[in-house]
């Protein structure tokens, strides 16, 4: 799969788009795990008009998280326009991706993200205004099904964005009027992907939390790269996960081919670098040194109690902690921690317990 001249592995799994969680740190993070492509937060046009601080600190790009997406959002035109030539030249992304997908009230309410789908022709006004503003630089969107259940438009809408000059179009399986409850539907999705006048490729979003979930919507709905949001959440390795499993079915689909006995040997003489790596990591003393890593990362980037601050809906969020018999107190004491040092020491009693629940 290519987007723009930007050439992906079979069966790419990116990180998505998600305010306060995708920054440089935990973009670079996810990139280690194993992830193809890394989205930034998404960064509001108007704010970037204004020179906002917090809006050009979003812009920031290193080479180790290349390939790497700037997500933009707005509502206006010529703001949008002016905001994809910004970013092009101080963050030189790979890619510049447009939200129109954001449901929350304060970015929708006012006609922007989701919102854009209540006013189609000006969604493909701004898209074709971004796409010549920035010749060169692949733009791609994201968006849902359409605004609620009665107005579910992504089968047109996906044509007429193509139309646009987009080079890649990632849906979301929900509408707008569902936020993030309910299950995504991805009927849709696979429909826009088997339309032979689609030419684009076609990424699918929503409720990717495990690697065979990854696999069915690779198999049953033929999209060209899956997102990973929420269930990155205290489990950034999920990427990994998601990479050995797919790997793993195909090697056994080719030892069908040719042998189960042959492939066996073969894996066992000539184990792949991935794989070696997978299984000296995957380990709960693994996972406890990833999560006390992104922690660190964050205090790096911002302050002690801020970076803090930043990592506790990972750690609320982790399934390293689930099923731990009466972890609630633990739980508080470790989302009510100030300092590393206390963190860490919580973490590290925990250890013990993960390691003898997995």
């Amino acid at each position: 799969m290519n987007i723009g001249n930007i050439s992906f592995p079979e069966y790419p799994v990116f990180l998505a788009p998600m305010e306060d969680v995708t920054d440089i740190g935990f973009r670079l993070l996810c990139k280690q795990m194993g992830a193809d492509l890394v989205y930034s937060e998404f960064v509001s046009s108007d704010a970037l008009i204004r020179g906002v601080n917090r809006s050009f600190e979003k812009l920031a790009v290193c080479d180790d998280e290349r390939p790497v997406a700037i997500q933009i959002y707005g509502r206006f035109v010529e703001a949008m326009r002016d905001a994809a030539q910004i970013v092009v030249e101080q963050a030189r992304p790979d890619i510049l991706d447009i939200n129109f997908g954001c449901p929350v009230k304060r970015v929708a309410g006012k006609g922007a993200g989701a919102g854009m789908l209540q006013n189609i022709p000006l969604m493909l006004e701004i898209t074709r205004a971004v796409v010549d503003a920035v010749p060169g630089t692949p733009v791609t969107v994201k968006t849902r099904l359409g605004w609620d259940q009665e107005h579910r438009i992504i089968t047109t809408l996906a044509e007429q964005l193509q139309d646009c000059g987009i080079e890649a179009l990632t849906i979301h399986g929900r509408t707008r009027s569902q936020m993030y409850t309910g299950e995504a539907d991805w009927t849709l999705i696979g429909e826009v992907k088997r339309n032979p006048r689609i030419r684009i490729p076609i990424i699918g979003n929503g409720d990717i939390t495990s690697p065979e979930r990854a696999r069915e919507c690779f198999d049953r709905y033929g999209v060209d790269a899956v997102m990973v949001g929420r269930a990155t959440f205290g489990r950034p390795w999920i990427f990994r996960e998601i990479k050995e499993h797919l790997r793993s079915e195909k090697q056994e689909v080719r030892g069908e081919r040719n042998g189960a006995q042959t492939q066996e040997a073969d894996v066992s003489s000539h184990p792949s670098p991935l794989t070696s790596h997978l299984q000296e990591g995957l380990t709960p003393e693994w996972k406890l040194s990833i999560l006390k890593q992104q922690v660190l990362t964050s205090v790096e980037r911002l302050d002690e109690y801020r970076g803090i601050l930043h990592s506790r809906r990972h750690l609320a969020a982790s399934p390293l902690f689930k099923g731990i018999p009466n972890f609630r107190e633990t739980r508080i004491r470790m989302l009510r921690a100030e300092t590393v040092k206390e963190l860490f020491e919580i973490l590290d009693d925990i250890s013990p317990i993960v390691h003898c629940k997995l």
